[in-house]
């Protein structure tokens, strides 16, 4: 006999992922999610890459200055052996994570979890970021958050690279990185070319 869903009961957990631009709020609306299940008793544990040590090793930090307590791994793999019973797992930066990260997420929404995802969605070249795109397409749920652009207000959709590194992963702050929208990011983008 089929039941209706409202009365079948969650068979599986989930994924959201945020994404947008560097100073864009990411992960502040993680924070903020993790924070709201913490609050109602579920057990929260939140990843981060190992190479990510801006605010500290275990910890992921806002802009804001808001914190909570993180696990660093090297492999999107390591979550799953750190997991234990959580059921709302958080993953930030997850640009930089490697190509199984998506595989991981569907295997933890499978096992029952709620999996909250934060990450860039391009890189500075306005590149579709590492294993940001595959992730969209398996999530249930999708946030894009914006920045406001400092040259002209509007929203911003860019990370523009202030710096003349070319590396694409180059971990940094205001001093490397600002929001910009699409206008402000290409005349900033062929000003370079000209200075160059």
């Amino acid at each position: 006999m089929f039941l209706e869903p409202s009365f079948r009961g969650q068979r599986s957990g989930w994924i959201e992922v945020i994404c947008g631009s560097m100073f864009s709020g990411k992960t502040e609306e993680l924070i903020r999610r993790v924070k709201r299940a913490r609050f109602a008793n579920q057990k929260v544990l939140i990843f981060k890459p190992k190479k990510d040590i801006r605010y500290g090793t275990d910890v992921v930090v806002s802009h804001d200055d808001n914190s909570f307590e993180s696990i660093p791994v090297e492999s999107s793999l390591e979550i799953l052996d750190n997991i234990a019973d959580a059921k709302v797992i958080g993953i930030d930066e997850a640009q930089f994570f490697d190509a199984d990260l998506p595989a991981v997420c569907q295997k933890l929404a499978i096992r029952g979890s709620r999996v909250i995802i934060a990450g860039l969605d391009m890189d500075f070249r306005g590149v579709p970021f590492g294993p940001i795109p595959n992730l969209l397409a398996v999530a249930e749920y999708i946030t894009k958050v914006h920045a406001i652009c400092p040259h002209c207000g509007n929203l911003a959709t860019h990370s523009y690279r202030l710096s003349s590194e070319t590396e694409t992963v180059v971990l940094g702050e205001k001093d490397k990185y600002e929001p910009r929208c699409r206008v402000c990011y290409e005349m900033g983008n062929i000003l370079d070319l000209q200075v160059r």
